[in-house]
């Protein structure tokens, strides 16, 4: 692995890439291209031309473990550009095909008119002289789907870093909600207390009303509504997810850190008990969900 391969591999990287090489050698074009979409695992397909497939699991194996994850398929294609191609006639399948329709037309009482533009219709008549590749040509194509992958990946790098803004963003989103979660839960305790009372007042009369016992029963009350510890822990897991990115983000580790931030916001929005707070949960959801949305994309 290069220095530039080792570079990009420590950055956040999607899935999804595509990247293409071409050379030219005597009178052939050789194009190489590597290309990728999501998926869970490795799909890796290996598209060569005939004449190098020998060499399929050379390339399967070379880049199998550079690519990771992805439905990824290399091609690589020759177009001749120049030069002669020389085709061969198989004469003893001619002769073969020849006498067996003349054969056949005499037995019908049919003319043989035509018979020669019948049988070079039929399969294997004829075929293209191929030469056999040499060592010098097969190095030379490795090298080209090299190049082929190296661009790849620095395609999977910019779509990376567009991914990596858009994660910035919606953590920070996520952060700037729970502080303004402080508000409100601040303002939740004084109603609380003041709806208990009324309600006290109402039901048992303020003359028979124990302050202490009322004090108690509201602190009890407040502590199965607070929240502290779980806006703790919803920080604390916003800060993991922000250092994985800024160092070798994996779209698993990102996962799972975003499944312990989705815990922490649904804590919350199942103790929030006030409208303006059960907004804001909300909407944090909706931030994450896009979050979760985009780590499919994520290597």
């Amino acid at each position: 692995m290069c220095i530039f391969e080792r570079k990009i591999a420590r950055m956040l990287r999607s899935m999804t890439g595509y990247g293409k090489a071409e050379l030219q050698m005597e009178s052939k074009k050789f194009s190489a291209e590597v290309r990728s979409l999501n998926s869970k695992g490795l799909d890796l397909n290996v598209r060569v031309p005939n004449l190098y497939r020998e060499h399929e699991l050379t390339i399967r194996t070379s880049f199998g473990e550079r690519i990771q994850r992805g439905k990824a398929e290399i091609s690589l294609y020759i177009e001749n550009i120049g030069g002669e191609r020389r085709m061969q006639f198989n004469t003893e399948l001619l002769d073969q095909y020849y006498n067996e329709l003349v054969n056949w037309t005499s037995d019908k009482n049919l003319g043989h008119s035509d018979i020669l533009a019948t049988i070079m219709r039929m399969p294997d008549v004829t075929k293209v002289e191929q030469p056999e590749p040499n060592e010098h040509e097969w190095t030379a194509l490795l090298d080209l789907i090299h190049k082929a992958y190296l661009a790849f990946e620095a395609y999977r790098h910019l779509e990376g870093a567009k991914l990596k803004t858009e994660f910035d963003m919606r953590i920070a989103n996520i952060m700037s909600l729970r502080s303004s979660l402080i508000a409100p839960m601040e303002e939740r305790k004084e109603k609380t207390r003041e709806k208990l009372r009324a309600q006290i007042d109402e039901w048992v009369g303020k003359e028979k009303l124990d302050e202490n016992r009322f004090e108690q029963e509201l602190i009890y009350y407040l502590e199965k509504l607070d929240v502290s510890e779980e806006l703790q822990r919803l920080q604390s897991n916003c800060e993991m997810f922000t250092e994985e990115l800024n160092g070798a983000a994996q779209g698993r580790k990102l996962g799972f850190i975003s499944q312990e931030i989705g815990r922490e916001i649904n804590t919350i929005g199942s103790k929030a008990n006030d409208a303006t707070m059960q907004r804001m949960v909300v909407e944090m959801k909706d931030e994450l969900e896009k979050i979760k949305e985009q780590i499919n994309n994520v290597l």
